[in-house]
């Protein structure tokens, strides 16, 4: 084992996975390297999402397997952070004797000192403040390219809607948004450093600059950064729909390098349910945003995420769920079974629905979503798609991958040198979690 090196898992969101970007060069700025396996490691550090249960759950799971590790060599560090960490904070260290340190979501900058004093000191600590707005408006992280051909932007962060279910403003914060002339210059950066595709992220993106004086919509945010030259691509997410503005649509019809593709979470189709869940827009305003989007661009696939089984969903309910469906006809969904989690409001509404109907209601949903989704990959087999070389495809030696403009990962033979690039490609198989094609010569 070495004790300069370390181990990190990473659960949830983007947001969690540029944290541990943010890490890993946080603490190879003081001397730390990262390793493959726990047992290599002398720090092992997970960065936590608490958004769902099973999410937690699966944490908490992971900690306790490095139990027996921290059993063996006392002097291995063991470090929890993100949102169980922002939720729960000292209570963990009550809670798990063998824990070090924890950190919140607001204090990713605060680890190496915190490393290094539990390393020093022999101590354990904790640091899950929230920071001031000015304090947080300093501390965007900024990445670099790293031999990478796509990278997240964070453009903002938390999140001032307050869905009945969702605990993301209790752990990240209230919303912020990144001076526009900040995002531009890292974007600018990263395409000099050879990146193509960059993807901005937030909490709810399309509430960027609304709150900041004289500060870009998001709209004009994206011309922006359609303007740059070597950047081919962008994506962005999550959006609110309640927050997509017309203009915002429109940058769909006009903005050449914007992916025909738009995660839009519609979490259910009934009304009152979306009522219940404080979303902002009824079953009709959402399919209308659809409509727009459509008339905009055509081509565009949505992609959204369902939760089955929020406290009072009748049948009739979940019923509206499946129409919806029917109607979008979504590529993909990320669908969940409704968990409570403290300190939302919903947490405090009485749920009378058995386990096993959510269940099965969650069975029938993903069955009928999974025949729209084969349906969806089967119907481009045959046709050309610009995919965006990432590197060498898991297939094997001379196997390359990349992504479709609907962010479908596609493999195809072809020469390493083709990273990087933009590559027309056929399909010729579709599967369910990825497609196969042939590279078009010219």
């Amino acid at each position: 084992m070495n004790n300069k090196a370390f181990y990190l898992e990473t659960f949830g969101c983007q947001m969690n996975v540029v944290d541990s970007e943010r890490i890993v060069d946080l603490l190879g700025n003081i001397g730390y390297r990262q390793v493959d396996e726990p047992g290599q490691a002398g720090l092992i550090l997970l960065n936590t999402c608490a958004v769902r249960d099973k999410a937690v759950r699966k944490a908490y799971g992971h900690l306790g397997r490095f139990k027996p590790l921290k059993d063996r060599d006392p002097t291995l560090i063991l470090g929890m952070g993100g949102c169980i960490a922002q939720q729960e904070g000292k209570q963990l260290l009550e809670e798990f004797p063998y824990l070090d340190l924890v950190f919140g979501t607001h204090n990713v900058h605060r680890l190496p000192e915190m490393v290094q004093q539990v390393a020093e000191q022999h101590v354990r600590c904790e640091e899950t403040e929230f920071l001031d707005r000015e304090t947080r408006l300093q501390l965007f992280p900024v990445r670099s390219g790293q031999e990478a051909f796509t990278r997240f932007v964070t453009v903002m962060q938390g999140c001032d809607n307050f869905c009945s279910y969702c605990v993301v403003p209790l752990v990240r914060g209230r919303e912020i948004s990144r001076p526009s002339g900040e995002i531009l210059a890292e974007i600018r950066d990263l395409a000099r450093q050879g990146v193509r595709e960059v993807t901005l992220i937030g909490q709810n993106v399309n509430s960027y600059g609304t709150k900041e004086a004289a500060e870009l919509s998001f709209a004009a945010l994206l011309d922006q950064v359609n303007a740059i030259d070597g950047i081919d691509r962008i994506r962005f997410t999550t959006s609110h729909p309640k927050d997509l503005s017309d203009e915002l649509v429109e940058c769909f019809g006009r903005l050449e390098k914007l992916c025909w593709h738009l995660h839009l979470p519609v979490q259910c189709g009934s009304n009152q349910i979306l009522r219940a869940m404080n979303r902002g827009y009824t079953r009709e305003r959402y399919l209308e945003i659809v409509r727009r989007l459509r008339n905009a661009c055509p081509e565009i696939r949505l992609t959204s995420d369902i939760i089955v089984g929020f406290p009072g969903e009748t049948e009739a309910d979940f019923a509206a769920t499946m129409s919806l469906l029917e109607e979008v006809r979504y590529a993909e969904i990320y669908s969940f079974i409704y968990s409570p989690r403290r300190g939302t409001a919903a947490a405090e509404i009485v749920d009378t629905t058995p386990a096993k109907d959510k269940q099965e209601r969650f069975d029938r949903m993903l069955a009928l979503q999974q025949e729209i989704s084969r349906q969806t990959w089967e119907a481009d087999v045959g046709t050309v798609q610009e995919v965006l070389v990432e590197g060498e495809s898991k297939l094997g030696e001379g196997q390359l991958f990349g992504r479709s403009t609907w962010n479908r990962i596609v493999n195809f033979s072809g020469p390493a040198e083709l990273a990087g690039s933009l590559v027309p490609v056929r399909i010729t198989r579709a599967y369910r979690n990825s497609l196969l094609g042939e590279r078009v010569l010219p």
